[in-house]
């Protein structure tokens, strides 16, 4: 079974969206603004490329991600790896032709079916909705957090409000940096 790892850029009150500034939100860009760059805290996000063999997106988070990650240096192993889309609407022409093997997924079953495969980890990145509806569905093995020192208010959340049992989570790599992120990743407990 492939784990499925949801990676994220997280205010300290569990708000996710627009962390680089892309439009309608009225914090737009607030991973970058006012909190010194440290190289060393995105560490993680030049391994996930490394250990992850495929990536999954929701419809929103492709359509914001396909025009620009493509072209970028920094994402250039994403381009190659392949892609999953869930969604009920996108369509196959909806797909751009410029970044790996693109599937669309149209339900959680076959997220779930996509799992019992065999391969690597699966990273999801962005996403909120997905997100929610992945947790809620108990298919999210891993979490790769970096939380920001920020307090952000209304905004897309990474987590459900769902009413459900607890779920537990094992801690398993955690480092605090000088800037005031902190990088905490845990694993789902079953």
């Amino acid at each position: 079974m492939r784990t499925l790892i949801s990676t994220a850029f997280i205010s300290l009150d569990g708000v996710v969206e627009a962390p680089g500034g892309e439009p309608g939100y009225r914090n737009a860009g607030w991973t970058f603004k006012d909190i010194e760059f440290l190289p060393e805290a995105f560490e993680i996000k030049g391994r996930e490329q490394q250990e992850a063999s495929a990536m999954l997106l929701g419809r929103t988070s492709y359509e914001a991600f396909s025009p620009v990650w493509p072209d970028m240096e920094e994402f250039a192993e994403y381009k190659v790896m392949p892609k999953y889309v869930v969604s009920t609407t996108l369509k196959d022409d909806d797909l751009v032709s410029n970044w790996g093997d693109t599937t669309i997924l149209r339900s959680l079953d076959e997220v779930a079916e996509l799992k019992e495969t065999e391969g690597g980890p699966i990273i999801i990145h962005g996403s909120a909705s997905l997100n929610r509806s992945l947790a809620d569905a108990d298919l999210i093995d891993r979490y790769h957090l970096l939380v920001f020192p920020v307090l952000l208010g209304a905004g897309k959340r990474l987590f459900s409000t769902t009413d459900k049992d607890k779920q537990r989570l094992k801690l398993v790599e955690h480092e605090a940096y000088a800037n005031g992120l902190q990088k905490n990743v845990f694993d789902v407990v079953r």
